[in-house]
């Protein structure tokens, strides 16, 4: 039965690479997927992942962030980093965010992301309908590409894992928030928290359900207490 099952997710991933073989077969070697967390959340950062191949990345398990366990991402991280051409992050934080909204914060880590890898794909395939402004590089949007696209969701599980842990970061700096279990998103635990206490200097401003809060008594300086964190530093 482990066997057959083993057998069928092989398949499956083999399915998965059908964009990056249309690619391939033009002589082109080398095609790299892209991916973001953190564009609905009301604290944090946006974090975009790039992950370039050059053949098949066939790692059992492999999908789309959002249908693996937050317990089995990391494991799943780690064997994407050791196979595959390139990798790279990317990250907007929150004053970059409020300056120039999610979407221009998106397509900066994206871009970001890319040149992180180290290396100029011939390629990139980018999840969602928006091809990225001034890439430079032939591109292919891919509507819900994290579960159409290997390349494409190895990059979702590189970012969602690098902010999810930038997140728990900053959860020992703002504990009251429970950013290490909301990761930032509005849970009904983080809007209570934010009504009670005001939104800190890693809430997104311009976001409803924080500038409703905004206190008299908590004003936000021109100076914001922010840097930009990668896991390991």
């Amino acid at each position: 039965m482990r066997n057959i099952e083993l057998s069928e997710d092989i398949n499956r991933l083999y399915q998965m690479h059908f964009f990056e073989r249309k690619i391939w077969e033009q002589e082109f070697k080398l095609v790299a997927g892209l991916d973001e967390a953190g564009r609905g959340p009301l604290a944090g950062p946006v974090v975009a992942a790039a992950v370039v191949l050059r053949k098949e990345l066939l790692i059992p398990g492999l999908k789309d962030s959002k249908c693996v366990s937050e317990q089995a991402r990391p494991l799943l991280a780690e064997k994407i980093k050791t196979q595959v051409a390139g990798w790279g992050i990317g990250i907007a934080p929150v004053g970059y965010i409020e300056r120039c909204n999610i979407l221009q914060a998106t397509f900066y880590a994206m871009i970001q992301a890319i040149r992180r890898t180290g290396l100029r794909p011939d390629h990139v395939l980018v999840d969602g309908h928006m091809e990225i402004p001034d890439l430079g590089i032939p591109q292919t949007t891919i509507v819900k590409g994290d579960q159409k696209s290997a390349a494409i969701a190895a990059a979702s599980i590189l970012a969602k894992t690098t902010r999810d842990a930038i997140m728990r970061y900053y959860h020992n700096l703002y504990p009251k928030y429970g950013f290490d279990r909301n990761k930032g998103y509005p849970t009904a635990e983080h809007l209570a928290a934010i009504k009670k206490y005001g939104p800190c200097f890693l809430h997104r401003r311009t976001f409803r359900g924080v500038k409703e809060n905004i206190r008299d008594d908590h004003r936000f300086s021109s100076f914001r207490f922010e840097f930009e964190y990668h896991p390991g530093d």
